[in-house]
């Protein structure tokens, strides 16, 4: 088996926020799933949090170095709100770790039992980089005790990347800008990194590997200010590997033009203006 590391972003949620079971879910699935994988020893969780937030790191996960900077510290924000930045906590995933496979996924996916083990089948087929659609599970559970319960729904597909795999000796090409998570574009700036340098990247639309508890497929409105910063550097980062970026790596790439525009129209992760940029320059 491949060795992986999985890293997610801690933090102390309000006791009020959503984000207080969804947290404990998924750390709960992560440490189970790393149990009931054939080489358990091949897997490494890791936290990437600020100093506050270490004592609530469990000790089934290394915390890694303590972030020292937020989105607060870089822009200045009419709502104060302390948002990490996605280059830093894959840093410490590339730094912390020596592991083959690097996996970073949003605080709110729980994995299935059987997750790491289907990861290794996937990198197996030859696939260095793929995302993982999330299944999307009634918002009935009220405590991280259900968790057998969570396992058994099916739930409903999310067209959103949350789940992210790639090959680690990708990372260091990476172009991230300063994205912040929490917000819209961070995982448009990822994927379009794993399709811009993977050899053969994959996303996984059908798989029971994920889960969100929760049918929405847009959580809501982020800040204007927020979605404003995120976007500029969104750009910035697409600036920077501009020359190597081609939508023939893009899902359904290949398709036929109307049918490939209209997919991409629709889907949250694919910014219709980067691909009518990208198209022409196809042409």
């Amino acid at each position: 088996m491949h060795s992986i590391a999985h890293i997610i972003n801690l933090f102390q949620p309000s006791e009020t926020s959503d984000l207080k079971l969804a947290q404990e879910v998924t750390i709960a699935s992560m440490i189970r799933a790393k149990n009931e994988c054939k080489n358990s020893h091949k897997v490494q969780l890791l936290s990437a949090q600020a100093e506050e937030d270490r004592k609530i790191v469990p000790p089934e996960f290394t915390a890694s170095k303590s972030l020292t900077r937020d989105v607060s510290n870089l822009a200045t924000f009419d709502g104060k709100m302390r948002l990490p930045i996605l280059k830093d906590i894959l840093d410490r995933a590339y730094d912390e770790s020596d592991a083959e496979y690097i996996i970073y996924s949003n605080v709110d996916i729980g994995v299935r039992p059987q997750f790491y083990d289907v990861v290794n089948e996937f990198i197996e087929a030859g696939h260095d980089a793929f995302m993982i659609n999330r299944r999307r599970i009634p918002e009935k559970f009220k405590s991280v005790e259900e968790l057998d319960e969570m396992y058994t729904e099916r739930g409903k597909k999310h067209p959103g990347f949350d789940c992210f795999v790639f090959k680690r000796e990708l990372y260091p090409k990476f172009s991230l800008a300063e994205v912040c998570i929490g917000v819209p574009f961070v995982e448009i700036t990822l994927s379009q990194n794993l399709f811009c340098f993977a050899e053969k990247p994959m996303v996984f639309t059908n798989e029971y590997l994920t889960f969100h508890i929760g049918m929405e497929i847009f959580k809501g409105r982020a800040p204007k200010e927020y979605f404003n910063y995120n976007q500029v550097q969104f750009w910035q980062a697409m600036t920077d590997i501009w020359p190597k970026l081609d939508t023939r790596k893009w899902t359904n790439g290949r398709w036929w033009f109307p049918f490939r525009m209209i997919y991409w129209g629709l889907h949250p992760c694919f910014p219709i203006r980067l691909a009518l940029k990208l198209e022409s320059r196809r042409w």
